[in-house]
């Protein structure tokens, strides 16, 4: 079961994607996170620059998706985020995306699970829970509602 609404809300902003080539797992790909926003009742913060979306397009269109950021919270806590999660759709839904069209989250796939690691006490329960995000993509923007599993 996931908690009715979003505990809080990521507006994460994106580098451009650096194409690292076809390897035998996958065509590599790595985006920059570069800033952002956290909003929501259960954390307010800024995203920190100096994380990145490591991405593998998958030979099915599947992209698999493992990201690693850090928060800082409006308090000036510090926390960790590691989400590994999948993006999928039609080909011609994920192509303009590709090409930084605006496309309704509804019209394709975008889920992650996301794990958080603190040191701060006020903030320890997030070491103890499992989120589920429902993203959407947007040109150098990627937008997440943060769901509880409770």
């Amino acid at each position: 079961m996931l908690s009715s609404e979003p505990i809080f809300r990521i507006h994460a902003e994106l580098g451009e994607i650096m194409e690292l080539g076809a390897t035998p797992y996958g065509g590599r790909r790595l985006i920059p996170i570069l800033g952002g926003r956290v909003e929501g009742p259960k954390l307010k913060g800024r995203i920190l620059p100096g994380g990145a979306d490591w991405q593998i397009i998958l030979a099915n269109g599947v992209t698999d998706i493992q990201a690693r950021y850090s928060i800082e919270t409006d308090a000036g806590a510090r926390v960790i985020v590691h989400s590994d999660g999948m993006r999928h759709g039609p080909r011609e839904v994920l192509e303009a995306i590709a090409r930084g069209e605006q496309v309704a989250a509804s019209r394709y796939y975008f889920r992650t699970v996301m794990r958080f690691e603190t040191g701060d006490p006020a903030l320890a329960w997030l070491n103890k829970i499992i989120a589920l995000a429902r993203g959407e993509r947007e040109k150098l923007t990627v937008k997440l509602d943060i769901h509880e599993v409770l």
